[in-house]
């Protein structure tokens, strides 16, 4: 996978095959709602999981029932790269699975 910064025309192309997530701040963001603290606290979990085995780490925010990602590449000078939708890519596959939407 390719640490090169994408263009702002790429990254909204990206975007569109990933519904729910945007564009802020220099990074690809999702919030997923849950079904109370323990269900978001097991999503984080296995985000970390993820991440882990990607190499690749997203800033992570657990709210009560809410999980928040915020994703770029720090290599690439804090850009989004194709890394990033790599990763929002794995954690929507997994998310259905905890119940979020």
């Amino acid at each position: 996978m390719s640490d090169e910064p994408l263009s702002q025309k790429e990254i909204e192309d990206r975007l569109r095959e990933l519904p729910g997530w945007a564009y802020e701040n220099d990074r690809i963001t999702r919030t997923y709602r849950l079904d109370g603290h323990f269900a978001a606290s097991a999503l984080v979990a296995h985000i970390a999981a993820l991440q882990q085995e990607l190499n690749h780490h997203s800033d992570l925010t657990l709210g009560y029932d809410t999980v928040r990602l915020a994703v770029n590449t720090h290599s690439a000078g804090d850009a989004v790269t194709a890394t990033d939708f790599a990763l929002a890519e794995r954690v929507e596959s997994i998310a259905p699975g905890h119940g979020a939407a």
